[in-house]
């Protein structure tokens, strides 16, 4: 079964999408810790009890519904630190038995003792293209953990983040917007590393000084060549859908990165805490208002395709 090739009734919208970035989680065939015994409270984007449920392909499949979505990237759900590969794994098995995802991004920690066992692990998997794995950071931009075991400058963390080159994995980037210079920082470090920054660079604080720090931050990491920029998770605590803040936050992500490194992704099942598949599309259209076909086309599929070298042909009727 290819569940993507159910996806024909397109309402209208017909343009080909690849979500390069979404969650598949099955509570019965591993340890999700936050999601069953360790209930994370400082989640930033506040309660999220309504996801600790499966979240299995079919209830994907369904969310995307009315849209012509071609091809995916799963991007790692939380399983336990014993469970890194185990993940990668069970994902084999949801693509052989779902179509789905088309190719995954893993898991590991740059300071765990076992990471280059982990990372060869990974790498065995035909899905694998790179590891999503969160550095330490502090608690807001008037805070500062620079040096610190486990930060972007710590030699520990980048000795083990150099092997994602010779695995020829990528790295997303998930760190909060007050940390995008220094994500800049390894970025010119580790050329040879392709780098996604995830969630828009999380602009989290939309008043003008906070995207002020937002703006200035995505503005290094665009001159490096190595990184692109994901335009997803525009979601705010407490279920927060702001459509103007959000229309701007696309709008200026777009125009910093330009027309050939911009990603278009869900962040489902967490984006429904929020909004919904057509809310997302409808915010990313918003912002893209006047942008030529071409465009849309490299921001839906086309870029996905080639950050994740991804096994997908895009139709062209």
């Amino acid at each position: 079964m290819n569940l993507f090739s159910t996806l024909r009734d397109t309402r209208g919208f017909s343009i080909p999408i690849i979500d390069a970035h979404h969650h598949l989680w099955d509570l019965s065939a591993g340890s999700y810790p936050t999601k069953q015994d360790q209930y994370d409270k400082n989640f930033f984007l506040g309660d999220y009890r309504k996801i600790c449920c499966d979240y299995m392909p079919t209830d994907y499949a369904h969310a995307l519904a009315g849209y012509r979505v071609i091809g995916s990237v799963h991007i790692q759900g939380g399983r336990a630190p014993s469970e890194q590969v185990a993940e990668t794994e069970w994902l084999e098995t949801m693509h052989s038995q779902y179509g789905l995802p088309s190719v995954a991004v893993g898991h590991v920690t740059f300071t765990q003792p076992d990471c280059a066992e982990v990372l060869a692990g990974h790498a065995r998997s035909a899905l694998m293209r790179g590891i999503r794995s969160r550095p330490v950071t502090s608690s807001g931009p008037n805070a500062s953990v620079a040096g610190a075991p486990g930060t972007m400058q710590d030699d520990h963390w980048r000795r083990n983040f150099a092997l994602l080159e010779k695995h020829g994995m990528s790295w997303d980037m998930r760190i909060p917007y007050w940390h995008l210079e220094e994500g800049a920082e390894v970025a010119r470090s580790f050329p040879g590393i392709p780098m996604v920054v995830n969630h828009s660079g999380l602009p989290l604080d939309r008043s003008e000084d906070g995207l002020a720090i937002w703006r200035r931050g995505l503005e290094t990491l665009a001159k490096c060549p190595n990184v692109v920029v994901k335009i997803s998770e525009l979601g705010l605590p407490h279920g927060t859908w702001d459509v103007p803040s959000n229309v701007r936050v696309v709008r200026e992500a777009a125009a910093i990165f330009g027309a050939d490194r911009i990603i278009f992704a869900s962040n489902l099942p967490v984006a429904s805490l929020s909004t919904d598949f057509p809310g997302i599309v409808a915010v990313t259209l918003e912002g893209l208002a006047g942008q030529s076909p071409e465009t849309l086309g490299k921001f839906f599929a086309h870029n996905a395709i080639r950050f994740y070298r991804m096994p997908v042909e895009v139709p062209t009727a």
